[in-house]
């Protein structure tokens, strides 16, 4: 049998962790509250372990860390992920790339498309990536599938203008 677990945080007693887990939304987190009422209540550290679904040692460790933090140490703790390809100053040149629209004489398109952002993206900030991820870039910039309408770069608006005007319709 191993040492026994000693508690030295005295914030709460076992059963006011047992209200604690009773309000907790996260499960995880009300497991190892209830855990460590066991252990106050004074049952060794493999009945409790066993009550709550885990191991002695993962036990002992979620001790240690409410010994530590308290009971938002027994929070589970997500990953910080991998560092993102483009910095923050990239994005928004990106967002701005995006938002200005494409130069027709450089990039010899009339509006981007994921293909000619993928492009424009290796081009400039030496990235390469699927075109997917150029698509969920774009979602959490807050742009939209929906496209306007192409507008042709020779367009004469007065000349439009005047047509409308000796239309049938007018």
């Amino acid at each position: 049998m191993g040492q026994p677990v000693s508690i030295t945080r005295v914030d709460h007693s076992a059963a006011e962790l047992r209200a604690i887990a009773g309000k907790c939304k996260d499960g995880p987190q009300s497991r190892r509250l209830l855990a460590i009422a066991c252990v106050l209540d004074g049952d060794d550290r493999t009945k409790a372990a066993e009550q709550a679904g885990m191991d002695r040692q993962t036990l002992r460790d979620w001790v240690h860390r409410y010994n530590e933090a308290g009971v938002d140490g027994l929070k589970s703790r997500t990953s910080p992920g991998r560092e993102p390809f483009l910095t923050t100053a990239q994005q928004e040149e990106l967002k701005q790339l995006v938002l200005d629209g494409p130069d027709i004489e450089r990039n010899n398109v009339v509006r981007w498309r994921l293909v000619d952002l993928k492009v424009e993206i290796e081009r400039r900030f030496s990235v390469s990536v699927h075109l997917s991820t150029v698509g969920k870039w774009l979602h959490r910039l807050n742009f939209t599938r929906l496209q306007p309408r192409p507008v042709h770069p020779k367009k004469d608006p007065a000349a439009e203008e005047a047509f409308k005007k000796t239309s049938a319709l007018a």
